[in-house]
């Protein structure tokens, strides 16, 4: 599946973003494109993006956004833009590679090699003979929310919160991304509703069966991070969230159907975006 592109929403990353290992990754021949979304950083990201856009137009591009929107809606908006390009394959990463990017290969492998799957997502799993180094408190706050997370979505998935995915195009690929995520940090775990959801209204195969965990053989955490540990916190309540929107009896009938963005859409916002602002306002 080589027609992949990988999108990368930056916020404040200049300090941070290692440019050389992606003009590394390509230049050993790895045929996936890099979409970087600046999601109205403040620093000198902009710069350093449009700098590694002029080095290899024809494998990174850059796509900034007006203000600050948060990295569900830069994700989203990203992904929408990838989708529009004629891609098989379309997918998020970490602008920090906790996961590296020589990981991409092997999610495009998988999920071009299994017609089945829909999407192929990393699991940060600690066994001999892998490299995943996590600070142990964020490691258990993570189990216990990974825990919950799983009985709520009803979906025997180990690790919701990794930085790294990958979906195959698809009509259904439109509809999870169709819409602005009500959630912020957790939007992964809303996206996994909405999969599951859309696959029991219909008569597709289980969520379950189109899904694929990758254990990946390194992650680090690396400095800098945004997320803090209140965030896990503040995440059962959006779980809660989660679960009456999507997934409480009779939510698939109630909650709106997710339309079909079009072409101009990631570029745009979708109307849901502006109706959210004017009640923020």
């Amino acid at each position: 599946m080589d027609r992949c592109i990988i999108v990368v929403p930056c916020y404040n990353e200049a300090a941070r973003l290692d440019t050389g290992a992606f003009q590394q990754f390509v230049a050993r021949g790895h045929p996936q494109r890099f979409l970087f979304v600046n999601d109205g950083s403040t620093d000198d990201t902009a710069s350093v993006l449009e700098t590694l856009r002029r080095g290899n137009p024809d494998r990174f591009d850059v796509y900034h956004l007006p203000r600050n929107m948060g990295k569900a809606e830069a994700v989203r908006r990203g992904v929408l833009r990838a989708l529009s390009s004629g891609v098989d394959s379309v997918g998020y990463w970490d602008a920090d590679q906790a996961t590296p990017l020589e990981a991409i290969p092997q999610f495009c492998e998988l999920l071009g090699g299994n017609p089945r799957l829909q999407m192929v997502i990393g699991a940060r799993v600690k066994l001999l003979g892998r490299d995943i180094q996590r600070r142990f408190v964020r490691h258990l706050l993570g189990r216990l929310f990974a825990t919950v997370a799983s009985v709520v979505l009803r979906l025997p998935v180990y690790d919701t919160q990794c930085g790294a995915k990958l979906f195959r195009v698809s009509p259904e690929t439109h509809a999870l991304f169709s819409r602005p995520f009500r959630t912020s940090w957790i939007f992964d775990v809303e996206l996994l509703a909405r999969f599951v959801r859309g696959r029991k209204a219909g008569s597709l195969p289980a969520a379950e069966d189109t899904i694929y965990e990758l254990p990946l053989s390194q992650w680090r955490d690396v400095a800098g991070s945004k997320v803090k540990v209140r965030d896990f916190f503040k995440s059962f309540f959006e779980l809660v969230e989660i679960y009456w929107i999507y997934l409480r009896p009779g939510a698939a009938a109630a909650a709106p159907p997710a339309s079909l963005p079009s072409a101009d859409d990631a570029a745009t916002g979708h109307p849901d975006v502006s109706r959210r602002r004017q009640r923020a306002a």
